[in-house]
């Protein structure tokens, strides 16, 4: 078994049996295929919790910084984890998105391009558009709620939830600016629908 079967049965534990996570729209997630799946950001335990629900594995981008430490970088590697530069557009990480896909297999992004320190859903960026167009990936909106609260001192069990949308698809130009923007913020409206529903 692979470090990153291991640590997802861990995380299906933790997420499912302790912390009785409410999980809506799994059969929304496609059994074979290359896909996105876009979520909001409001806690570094959002990537292993989007995750650890559906039966396929997934990539993400993470921060430079974490690769830095030897360690840290081999635990991210083996995690499907891949840098990326934030503030800038990173060639190589789209680069390593783009291929992901392409293969196949699951790419997994946070539209805002970073946590948001308010719980509230912020503007997305171009990139998931952009990466969705070079593609021709499907989009898999999703909803992460209360993860924010894990470990809070105001609540020891918070009711997490989260919830799979229906898919999305890009079919306009991976030159066309305003329509990548645009698509992103619908995708940022849609993952505002699902939280709303729970």
């Amino acid at each position: 078994m692979t470090f990153y079967k291991i640590f997802k049965a861990l995380c299906r534990f933790w997420f499912s049996i302790v912390l009785k996570t409410k999980v809506i729209g799994a059969e929304n997630i496609p059994e074979h295929g290359a896909f996105i799946l876009a979520a909001n950001h409001v806690s570094n335990w959002d990537p292993p919790f989007l995750g650890t629900f559906i039966d396929r594995e997934i990539s993400y981008m993470g921060k430079e910084e974490l690769f830095k430490n030897p360690i840290m970088a081999k635990i991210c590697r083996a995690l499907h984890v891949f840098p990326v530069k934030r503030g800038a557009a990173d060639k190589s990480a789209i680069k390593t998105a783009v291929k992901i896909l392409k293969d196949g297999k699951c790419l997994g992004i946070f539209p805002e391009g970073t946590r948001s320190k308010t719980g509230k859903l912020g503007k997305a960026e171009s990139g998931v558009s952009l990466i969705a167009a070079m593609t021709k990936s499907i989009i898999i909106p999703a909803a992460i709620v209360n993860t924010e609260k894990i470990f809070s001192r105001e609540v020891k069990f918070p009711n997490l939830a989260v919830i799979y949308g229906s898919p999305m698809k890009f079919s306009g130009s991976t030159k066309d600016k305003d329509a990548l923007n645009d698509f992103a913020q619908n995708i940022m409206l849609e993952i505002a629908k699902l939280k709303a529903s729970v």
